[in-house]
Order: structure tokens, then sequence, then C-alpha cells
């Protein structure tokens, strides 16, 4: 017996819902959404910052107390405005975070954005180089890991990362300029760059403060040779912290891509295992590189400032520490900010390649 089901009538006036369509501005919002993220991000670091650093009283004080006259150290206290109560001080001090103004350092009496601007370079430039020694090394050892799963180059490639991200940088660089430095003699010990090739640099116009760029730029490829001899040491000793990371991630996604049934098919037509590995593998395995990617920065950033310290790179890191000895806490608080406004921001393109690249992180 057949079962006749009857559909109603839609009435009318009433339009049927349509169907949701397939991708419909889904990464569109997807970056609206991060974008905004970064506000309330950036905000409550501000905030942690600026009352951290009150916990210890004004700057001045911190800065200057013992070293002047009671009077001559309350005149410079009130002419600063820091005897005014501290939550006027703060929508004061976010009032000039809006039109760019960081405040003045007490020490030096230079302005915070113009410390930011001439260090901040060296450290994009350390950045940079880290990033390329991580790369270079966390895949390419994280495939042939996977590729000899549970076999020596496996046992030892593991090892290898742990210790990567286990050492401290500041010992690993340690280590570094005491082989390569003092017993070889085949690198630089400390610096960015000789003498000669700092001065060189300085007088080319319109500088962007990252010297192996300055040094294509400007076609002096002697220089070019200075700074890249200057920066293998440093790259290396924050780029192996970051590349043991990469190479775990790399070994544990490709070795559970090749227990899909796309890369079975493949074995099963005599596709050799290397190709497998290096040609249908490796690619999904790259996608929670790039997620983890923006929290790495992070851990770059705090890492760069013992690199620059062990090796004597004037970036921001090493100017933070003299700051830190000097109890310049205005110093202090814009480096922090910065480097702050730059983890947020660095994870929001983060966010937006992995969009890209994977849309299911979209939804």
């Amino acid at each position: 017996m057949t079962t006749v089901i009857e559909v109603p009538e839609a009435e009318p006036g009433v339009v049927a819902p349509r169907s949701k369509s397939k991708g419909g501005g889904g990464l569109g919002r997807y970056i609206v959404i991060r974008f905004f993220l970064i506000i309330p991000t950036v905000f409550i670091l501000v905030t942690l910052v600026f009352f951290l650093m009150r916990v210890i009283g004004d700057p001045i004080t911190a800065a200057q107390g013992g070293r002047l006259p009671p009077d001559v150290l309350a005149q410079r206290i009130h002419d600063a405005g820091y005897d005014r109560p501290v939550l006027v001080q703060y929508f004061e001090y976010l009032g000039q975070l809006i039109t760019g103004n960081f405040g003045t350092t007490i020490t030096d009496r230079r302005p915070v954005v113009e410390v930011l601007t001439t260090f901040g370079a060296a450290t994009l430039e350390l950045s940079i180089n880290a990033l390329i020694v991580a790369l270079a090394v966390g895949i390419p050892f994280g495939l042939i890991a996977a590729q000899h799963r549970d076999k020596t180059p496996d046992a030892f490639l593991r090892f290898f990362a742990i210790l990567c991200y286990a050492t401290p940088v500041f010992f690993s660089g340690l280590l570094l300029k005491l082989t390569f430095s003092v017993w070889l003699g085949w690198l630089p010990v400390a610096g960015r760059a000789s003498t000669r090739t700092e001065l060189t640099m300085s007088s080319l116009a319109a500088p962007s403060g990252i010297y192996w760029l300055d040094a294509i730029r400007s076609g002096n490829f002697t220089a070019l040779g200075d700074v890249v001899s200057h920066a293998v040491l440093p790259a290396i000793a924050l780029g192996l912290l970051t590349a043991g990371v990469f190479l775990r991630l790399v070994r544990t996604n490709v070795i559970g891509t090749l227990g899909k049934d796309y890369i079975e098919a493949g074995r099963s037509r005599g596709v050799s295992e290397f190709r497998l590995v290096t040609k249908h593998a490796y690619k999904p395995a790259l996608i929670p590189i790039i997620t983890v990617m923006g929290l790495q920065i992070a851990l770059m950033l705090g890492g760069a400032i013992l690199t620059e310290t062990t090796f004597e790179w004037k970036g921001l890191g090493y100017q933070l520490v003299q700051y830190l000895n000097a109890r310049d806490f205005v110093a202090v608080q814009g480096i922090v900010v910065l480097l702050a406004i730059i983890v947020a921001v660095t994870n929001f393109i983060v966010d937006i390649i992995a969009a890209l690249i994977d849309p299911r992180v979209r939804y």
C-alpha cells in the first residue's frame, strides 16, 4: 500500500528560507572579527603594563631617587604629573598612546618613539634571521623523522628537538661563541657588524635599519658578508629554540597524514615513501606550524632579549635590559607595550594566513 504525503502549499506572502550559501563571506567576516579582537587584547596588555609599572611608585623616584635633593625631585615629579591620581595618569597615558606618544625616557631624555624606531629594526632583523633558521631546520628534519619513524634517525632527531627547546638561549649562545668564535675563530664574537660597516649603513640615504637588506639595496656585498657573519650565531641560538617545536609538529602531523586513505592508495600503486612524504604528506603538516607560529613569535621576542644581551646585539631587548638596570620605567613601559602590540598583530596575520590555507579555520 502506497502512502501519499501531502506537502502543504506555502501561504501567500511567505518566502521560503533559502539554503545557506557555502562560503558566503566566511573569510571576510572572520578577518573583521579577528581584527577587532586586537583592540581589547592590546588594551588589556597596556593596562596591565601601566599598573604593574606603577606598583613601584612614580618612575622619576625609581630612576632618580637618592641622586637628587628632595626639593628638586619633588619638582620634577610635579612637572611630569606623577603626583596626580593614578587613574588620571592612566587615562592621560591612553590618550597619548592613541596619538602615538609613548612618553620621554628619564635617563637620556629621548622620545620613546625614537628609541623604538632606532632599535626596533635590529630586533626585527634578528627575529627574521632566527625564523629562517627555525624553518630551515625544523621542517626538513621533521620530514626525515616522520619518514624514518621509530628508527635511529627518528630517535636522534627527537632527542635533538628536545635539546633545542629545553636549552636556555643564553647558554646555547655562550656555547656557540666559545666554539665558533673563541676556539675556531670562524665568526665574530658579538655585535651586528664591524665598526666600518655600521658607519657605512648609517650613511645610506633612508636606511631601513635592517643591515642585510640595506647592504643588498646599496650593492655593497663586502658589507653584506660582514653583516651575515655577525648574524649567524645569534640567529642559530634563537632559531634553534623554535626549530625544536617545528620539528616535533611536522613529525607528528606527517605521521598522522601518512595513515590517510589517499596515502595508502599511493603506496598500493607503488609510489615511493620519499615521494609520499615530500609531495603529499608535508603540506597538511605545515598548517599547524603556521597556526603555532603566532605563539612562537612571542617566545622568540622573549628569547631575543637574552640573545641580544648575550651577543651585544643592540636591539630592543638589549636596550630593555639597559633601561631596567637604570630603572627607567617610562622607557621599559614603552618597549613592553610595543612588543605586546607586535605579538597581537602577528597573531592576527598568522590567523589570516591559516584561514586562507585551511578554510575550516574560519568557522
